[in-house]
């Protein structure tokens, strides 16, 4: 598996930070990368292990299914992937938020990803950590925006 880590200070608690990425089914509301999402599993349940959601993407045809498979309340979150429009054969998002102060939070995405399409899926690794890295840095830059300033990232066009 490849893997590709970004990492962001946010200027908010840890309490906001963590809410925002709680609001599992709403993850468009700041993420560039998204025409929308919501939730595929239970409400009543909208977050914790084996809540599930949907993610439509920018481009309006493709899209991915996403399962909580790792949740501590304020520390982490684990996310995988497991059905996709995309050509993936694995993909687990782990997000780490730490404290720096009371009104600073430190961000940590990391993405591990396996390629469908063998040895060729194998030799796109390279091209697509570079096309990886962009997305979640802005990912983690409209997260800042959504939680210090209540910014909404409209939906991509």
């Amino acid at each position: 598996m490849a893997r590709v880590t970004v990492a962001r200070r946010i200027d908010s608690s840890i309490e906001e930070v963590w809410e925002s990425w709680e609001d599992f089914g709403n993850i468009y509301r700041f993420n560039p990368n998204l025409k929308h999402s919501y939730l595929l599993s239970d409400p009543d349940q909208p977050t914790g292990v084996g809540s599930e959601r949907q993610c439509d993407l920018a481009d309006g045809k493709n899209w991915i299914r996403e399962r909580i498979i790792d949740y501590r309340p304020g520390r982490a979150i684990r996310i995988d992937a497991y059905d996709s429009t995309m050509p993936m054969k694995s993909i687990i998002a782990s997000l780490h938020f730490e404290k720096i102060s009371e009104e600073r939070t430190r961000v940590r995405m990391s993405v591990d990803f396996e390629p469908k399409f063998g040895v060729v899926g194998r030799l796109m690794v390279p091209l697509m950590r570079r096309q990886f890295r962009p997305m979640l840095q802005a990912l983690l830059d409209c997260n800042a925006a959504h939680v210090e300033r209540g910014e909404v990232v409209p939906a991509a066009a």
